[in-house]
């Protein structure tokens, strides 16, 4: 498992910190990932950021449990539902104010035995590697994947990867999005389960890379970047993977110009693979 972020070109010019934050908890059954994004608006928001991933992995951690504890893709999600309920109403207490002053995106994961769950307020992104097969089992909105219907599938094939589906924002701008403490979060949420036993690794990001992540298809939605992708999660299984050195290596390439040219956004990522 790693995490990092690292601070866009517009706030190193304008002397701002890192506006981003992420936070990983590890639980006797699984993970829980979150990661948030700062508005560049708002005065405190690289405070709220903080304290919202910080929540995040304290509420979700009860939801993390093997799917045969609760093998209901409904009830699932409405734990996932309900832990963010949770964080929201912490952070609207921390804030003691106008929670636009501390306006973060959220994106949390919680990886376990057999399922995974995604949920997300805001423009975080969700890619999920697999040991290969045809990317289908993604849960609806409300339904959730069957068993025998995994997003992974055939164990001949090489890992594939899959964007999970991304929260509406709400807005007909491109540029605006949804915050924790919007009116509207709880409408515009996203929440996903996904039955699969065949997940290898997760990787959680916010907007500010997603041009890295994501290839544009010939017709319909972008596409996860393979390489891209593949690179990092196959750094990350080596035996010989060193916490320090491959922080030495992104910081690097978040801080070059092949991505600074297309996005002057902070950037963060967190992503784990089963090794």
């Amino acid at each position: 498992m790693h995490g990092t972020s690292a601070q866009g070109y517009r706030h190193l010019r304008e002397g701002t910190p890192c506006q981003d934050a992420w936070r990983c908890r590890v639980t006797p059954s699984g993970l829980v990932l979150a990661v948030a994004d700062g508005a560049g608006s708002a005065p405190y928001s690289g405070a709220g950021s903080a304290q919202v991933v910080q929540l995040a992995t304290r509420a979700f951690e009860p939801v993390v449990t093997a799917w045969e504890r609760l093998p209901d893709a409904r009830a699932r999600k409405e734990q996932l539902t309900e832990a963010f309920h949770q964080v929201r109403d912490a952070f609207l207490r921390w804030c003691q104010g106008p929670p636009g002053l501390y306006a973060t995106t959220l994106t949390v994961v919680v990886l376990a035995p057999g399922w995974l769950g995604q949920l997300s307020v805001g423009d975080g992104l969700v890619v999920v590697r697999t040991d290969g097969g045809t990317g289908q089992g993604a849960a609806e909105e409300g339904a959730g994947s069957p068993a025998g219907n995994p997003i992974g599938g055939d164990p001949a094939h090489p890992a594939s990867y899959h964007l999970l589906p991304r929260a509406h924002t709400g807005s007909e701008y491109a540029n605006e999005t949804v915050f924790v403490g919007s009116p509207t979060a709880l409408d515009q949420l996203r929440v996903d389960c996904v039955r699969d036993e065949g997940v290898e690794g997760v990787l959680l990001s916010t907007d500010g890379l997603t041009h890295a992540l994501l290839r544009r298809a010939p017709s319909g939605p972008p596409l996860p970047h393979d390489a891209f992708l593949g690179h990092l999660f196959d750094r990350l299984a080596r035996p010989d993977y060193e916490h320090d050195e491959e922080e030495r290596r992104l910081k690097a390439f978040l801080g070059s110009d092949q991505i600074t040219r297309v996005t002057g956004d902070d950037k963060t990522l967190l992503w784990a693979i089963r090794t």
